[in-house]
């Protein structure tokens, strides 16, 4: 197991690595420069373009953010008013991740519920029921959640905030629309799955057996079908996390989702590397808690990377 660790710690890097090189490559290929405006003469521009290492050949300023990412130091933000990268992610990422792990254990929570009873029930009023929901939640926008439930919540009922933030009950609209695609993806990849694990052998044998509902849909159904969520699971939830740009923007949350798609629009390359690198890093680090968590829930696996070890 611990040969086994090793070797997913080095494909991460390896990973971590291609990232940061193709992100670097496609960023300096995009035509222009942060400092295009018509108000900046040639002589400020080129000024600014030293101050912030523009000026040299491509391959030294690849080997400058190598040198700066060992140390996890993202720079100085160009559009920012000189703010460092790593201060504005400490800054907006606690609220993204706050609003992401609302929105993904209630997605996570209802969506596992929903399949397996969908699936218990197939055919019957449930299935219907959790079916067009997930429907509903997989072809709308977020964005048309977002009005409708502002309308509904805070217009007309009056009990929610429309948009701000500092208290619990300004993260419940924000979160179940922020978790609403994701519910709908587990409703159905878990209504699947069971459907698929109900028509096992194993399942038929519980029964022969004399084991109650309650014992087989747990031990036998429910452990055996969560096995392909688990793996959406890290994805996801570095998804979830990280914010989006449009639910941060209608509801006023502080997050660093605007921050990314503003650097991208600003080319504002110190503030796109670092966010960009920061997502990766999470992508990758629940990616491999993911697969170590493979591990516990099928012994299967363990027994299988005990041999390769």
């Amino acid at each position: 197991m611990g040969r086994y660790v090793l070797r997913r710690l080095v494909l991460t890097l390896v990973a971590l690595w291609a990232i940061v090189t193709i992100t670097f490559i496609l960023m300096m290929a995009v035509p222009g420069s942060p400092f295009n405006s018509p108000k900046l003469t040639p002589t400020v521009r080129k000024q600014l373009e030293r101050k912030y290492g523009l000026d040299k050949p491509l391959w030294k300023q690849y080997l400058i953010l190598l040198n700066q990412l060992a140390h996890f130091d993202f720079g100085i933000s160009i559009r920012e008013r000189g703010r460092d990268v790593n201060d504005i992610i400490k800054e907006r990422f606690p609220a993204s991740a706050l609003l992401g792990v609302e929105a993904l254990l209630y997605a996570v929570s209802l969506g596992l519920t929903m399949g397996v009873v969908a699936a218990l029930n197939r055919g019957r009023w449930p299935d219907y029921v959790a079916q067009v929901l997930a429907i509903i939640g997989a072809s709308v926008p977020n964005f048309v959640v977002a009005a409708f439930m502002q309308w509904l919540f805070a217009v007309k009922l009056g009990i929610l905030p429309i948009a701000r933030w500092g208290e619990f009950k300004h993260t419940i609209l924000p979160a179940f629309c922020l978790g609403f695609g994701t519910l709908a993806t587990m409703t159905r990849m878990m209504r699947s799955s069971t459907l698929e694990v109900i028509n096992q052998d194993y399942v038929r044998t519980a029964k022969a057996k004399g084991l109650s509902s309650a014992e087989i849909t747990w031990r036998h159904i429910i452990r055996n079908s969560i096995l392909p969520i688990v793996t959406i699971l890290g994805p996801l939830t570095a998804a979830i996390t990280t914010g989006t740009f449009v639910v941060e923007r209608i509801f006023g949350v502080p997050g660093l989702g605007r921050f990314y798609v503003d650097s991208i629009y600003n080319r504002d390359y110190p503030l796109i590397m670092g966010t960009t690198i920061f997502y990766a890093i999470l992508l990758l680090f629940l990616n491999f808690l993911v697969d170590i968590a493979y591990g516990f829930i099928d012994p299967r696996i363990r027994l299988t990377r005990g041999k390769e070890d």
